[in-house]
């Protein structure tokens, strides 16, 4: 079994081969191993005794007790090679470089981890991204109050949305106009988001909560 030690120094070499990889299938390679390996880093801290981790924290940025907050709220634009994702939490600048870090699963993924942010881990996972990613250009920076997570992609065209989820949410058919003529439009908008909803697995249900949650808060500060 993997030692800390054993998991900081295989890292530190992928780092350090994805420097001088050129072949962009290597690159991929070597990204989601790292992904991997700073996976298993950050587990097998966690399970440490007390006592052992703090000698590891420092190098890790991760602790047993960070409480795990899932992140939603994101804004996005895009370049002709960039989707960028720009995620705002106060703070996050002053934290470890190696606290802040992306898992990228597969070219459909992705995941940001902020470890020990206010004794927090926040995490924000984006799975069936709307089309593959380069993983071994893509990368994360962070500024002040923010980190900005930018996906290289494999196709240089332009996305209408982040997740094909999203897209379906869009290209849903409003109803006909038959079917309206004895209610209300803004209620027939209503039922067909509540049947989307209700039909829909959990990442539509989050990207429908999302797009709810936003019209409320345009609504208000119109108000």
């Amino acid at each position: 079994m993997s030692t800390i030690n054993d998991l900081q120094l295989d890292i530190a070499e992928i780092q350090s081969l994805l420097k001088t990889a050129s072949r962009q299938k290597v690159k991929e390679i070597l990204s989601i191993e790292e992904s991997k390996l700073k996976s298993q880093l950050s587990e097998l801290v966690k399970n440490q005794p007390q006592n052992a981790q703090s000698t590891t924290s420092s190098t890790t940025g991760a602790t047993a007790k960070y409480y795990q907050v899932t992140l939603r709220n994101y804004a996005w634009d895009q370049t002709n090679k960039f989707v960028k994702l720009y995620v705002t939490l106060q703070n996050v600048h002053t934290l470890a470089p190696e606290n802040i870090y992306c898992n990228f699963h597969n070219d459909r993924s992705v995941e940001l981890h902020v470890v020990g942010l206010e004794n927090k881990e926040y995490i924000l996972t984006i799975n069936k991204l709307l089309e593959p990613i380069n993983i071994g250009e893509s990368s994360w920076k962070v500024k002040n109050d923010m980190v900005i997570v930018s996906l290289a992609k494999k196709k240089l065209q332009n996305w209408s949305h982040i997740t094909e989820f999203e897209k379906k949410a869009s290209d849903a058919k409003a109803p006909k106009f038959d079917d309206m003529k004895d209610q209300d439009p803004s209620q027939a908008l209503m039922n067909m988001m509540k049947n989307l909803y209700n039909s829909g697995d959990d990442e539509m249900k989050r990207t429908i909560e999302k797009s709810w949650l936003e019209s409320q808060n345009k609504r208000d500060a119109i108000n």
